[in-house]
């Protein structure tokens, strides 16, 4: 009995096979602990096998590989139209073996463990911004209900807090624990100091972050995270396709040969599409006060299109533009200034 292919569905403690022989039969089902794992396949005969891209799948695929295997990682949501009726491990594992099968199917190339050390950092960060937004908001709210207002911005909470201590008319009780919020809001500032620290030392030694950077409202944190996500940019055939996985490109909602389209599908990975508009959005707000400082295409749609249209338009494109360095290399050139027809 030769197993050409197995399907592994994996979760936190039970994983769950399916494998089929040269003439598509079934003659592997069966199910292992998280700690049998590797011992099993590590006596199996070096075969194809196929994961859902998910929790820890990256793991399980370098330690496979490891072992001899080829290991391929599939989407979810290509994976979910191969389940037969009711929603089991042995139907996705039978539904991952089925869908790696198929010559159109598109794989997730397998990151490295510096690369996922690079995206938890950029994970960690992100969290501790929204915890700090969290905080500042409550402070905000807090001090308000005693009438102590300030100015929008984070800078602005130093003064907020200084003017609470101060205030007689606040009582003590509600300093007190707005001075815990403080003390809170102090440690989460110190600690994202550290990592934006160690993120543009990683940003300062990784070529392609470096590169992506030159970008125009591409930051290091951005680069960093299109450096660190992207594992293989040649699995992409062309820039439309990379903005299509990263959901900026329109829904298609096509029939009978007419063509309709509708807002961006938001497929893909949230973190770097939420990046990359964040950075267009930048753009947009110097073309306004320094409309000379930006590239003329920028302030042609704005005149074109609604701004926040124009936005995401422009994020599909620098999204374009990041896929054409990191496949070919060098840095972002200017575009040369067009000519007025005499």
């Amino acid at each position: 009995m030769t197993i050409i292919r197995i399907g592994l569905d994996t979760s936190k403690h039970v994983f769950q096979m399916h494998g089929v022989d040269e003439s598509e039969k079934p003659v592997l089902r069966r199910q292992l602990r998280r700690s049998e794992v590797e011992k099993f396949f590590a006596k199996l005969a070096p075969t194809c096998i196929g994961i859902e891209a998910c929790g820890a799948s990256h793991h399980w695929a370098r330690l496979l590989r490891g072992l001899g295997h080829e290991v391929m990682l599939m989407p979810p949501q290509y994976i979910k139209a191969y389940v037969k009726r009711g929603k089991n491990d042995a139907n996705d594992a039978e539904a991952i073996c089925e869908a790696m099968s198929r010559p159109t199917m598109r794989f997730v190339p397998v990151k490295t463990a510096e690369q996922q050390a690079a995206l938890t950092m950029l994970g960690v960060r992100d969290l501790l911004v929204k915890q700090r937004t969290m905080l500042i908001n409550a402070i905000r709210g807090y001090a308000a209900e005693f009438g102590v207002t300030a100015a929008k911005g984070p800078k602005q909470v130093t003064e907020l807090l200084q003017r609470l201590a101060t205030d007689e008319g606040v009582p003590v009780l509600a300093r007190e624990m707005i001075g815990l919020l403080a003390g809170q809001l102090e440690v989460l500032n110190a600690k994202l100091k550290t990592i934006e620290a160690r993120l543009m030392a990683w940003h300062r030694q990784d070529q392609t972050s470096q590169c992506l950077a030159t970008i125009p409202g591409i930051g290091p944190v951005g680069a960093s995270a299109l450096a660190a996500s992207v594992a293989d940019p040649h699995q992409f055939r062309s820039g439309r396709e990379f903005a299509a996985w990263l959901g900026l490109t329109p829904l298609q909602k096509s029939s009978g040969g007419k063509e309709r389209q509708g807002r961006i599908s938001k497929m893909g990975d949230k973190y770097l599409r939420k990046l990359l508009i964040v950075g267009m959005t930048s753009l947009v707000r110097r073309a306004k006060y320094k409309p000379e400082s930006v590239d003329p295409y920028v302030a042609d749609l704005l005149a074109r299109k609604p701004v926040r249209v124009a936005t995401v338009a422009m994020a599909n494109k620098t999204a374009r533009i990041a896929w054409a360095i990191m496949v070919r290399g060098g840095t972002y050139r200017a575009p040369a200034p067009r000519l007025l027809a005499a």
